[in-house]
């Protein structure tokens, strides 16, 4: 998938605090959607220095309530198993990063990704039962530091992993379910890729939220009314699941670059295609999604993205991050 195979790895006054308006579940006391970021660390301004301290301010002003970190992990290729947690975000470094989202009252969920370059996670897949055994190993590996991070971090809920649709069947899990659970107290998840990805999942009743990424070929650019007739099906499904499982329902993931055909195929990334800035598109577009959200009683959205750079963005920017952009402004109300 192109945002994943191609992208980066890589105040003055006081923040508000957004914790007081969180409950239990993590909805918004009030019975509101809860409306957020994934937040990717990058290189012009890591977790920890004065200018990340800025844009985690910006973002808390702009209106967010919680905010996922990105850990990387990375493995050569689709089908080889040497998974290796990477130099993108490690647990220090995700230390870091959530001392100053704590400063600036963020909630805090944190989201593994597994970089494969030039494919995506989706994309891992093994015929072979040893690769598989070596893989989940490996993953288990990586991955149960950052939990171990996060709990002392002080986030609230942990990602057990994003997007990896072909493993969602295979009996592993139950056993990095289980010692997850030994790693971190808080809430787990995982983040499917889609409604049928959400759909094919085995194990969502060991875990403590039902999410998924969306990103369905909405259709025409100036046909407001096919979005949402595309967004529905996916919410429908993640809502249903909700439902059957007594679980919150989490959109993990929703994005629009800000450049024109973005809505024919809004996984596609800045690198696979250029084209000139439609800042209004990505804004009524996610303005769309959060609506059709909020109808159907989702939880929590977190719009994908936000940079650690507070000069990401801007209005030249053709690229997924909202930030010094009109669709910013989604983050306090959703319109």
């Amino acid at each position: 998938m192109g945002r994943r195979g191609f992208m980066q790895a890589a105040c003055a006054a006081p923040c508000l605090s957004a914790l007081s308006l969180v409950g239990r579940e993590g909805v918004g006391r009030d019975g509101a959607m809860r409306i957020g970021v994934n937040l990717v660390e990058d290189a012009a301004a890591p977790f920890g220095n004065a200018a990340a301290l800025r844009s985690f301010r910006d973002l808390a002003r702009a209106g967010a309530s919680v905010v996922a970190l990105i850990p990387f992990f990375w493995q050569p290729g689709e089908n080889d198993p040497r998974l290796v947690p990477g130099s993108a975000l490690s647990p220090d470094g995700l230390r870091r990063g959530m001392a100053q989202a704590r400063e600036c009252g963020l909630d805090i969920v944190v989201k593994p990704h597994v970089w494969v370059p030039e494919r995506w996670a989706g994309a891992i897949f093994f015929t072979a039962e040893e690769d598989w055994t070596a893989w989940f190993a490996a993953y288990e590996n990586a991955l149960l530091p950052h939990a171990k991070a996060a709990a002392e971090g002080g986030a609230t809920t942990f990602c057990i992993g994003t997007e990896l649709r072909h493993t969602t069947g295979r009996p592993e899990w139950g056993g990095i379910i289980e010692r997850l659970r030994d790693a971190f107290p808080g809430r787990l998840t995982y983040v499917a890729h889609n409604a049928a990805g959400a759909a094919a999942v085995a194990f969502w009743d060991r875990l403590d939220m039902i999410a998924m990424t969306s990103y369905p070929v909405l259709g025409p650019g100036s046909d407001p009314a096919a979005w949402r007739k595309a967004m529905r099906v996916e919410l429908s499904v993640l809502r249903g699941l909700g439902v059957r499982h007594a679980k919150p329902a989490w959109l993990g993931e929703i994005g629009l670059r800000s450049v024109g055909g973005a809505t024919l195929r809004p996984w596609e990334s800045a690198e696979e295609r250029a084209g000139t800035p439609n800042l209004a598109v990505q804004r009524d577009v996610l303005s769309a999604w959060l609506d059709e959200a909020r109808a159907l009683g989702i939880d929590t959205a977190l719009i994908w993205r936000w940079l650690s750079d507070p000069d990401g963005g801007g209005s030249g920017d053709t690229d997924f991050t909202i930030q010094n952009k009109p669709a910013s402004r989604l983050l306090r109300h959703g319109r």
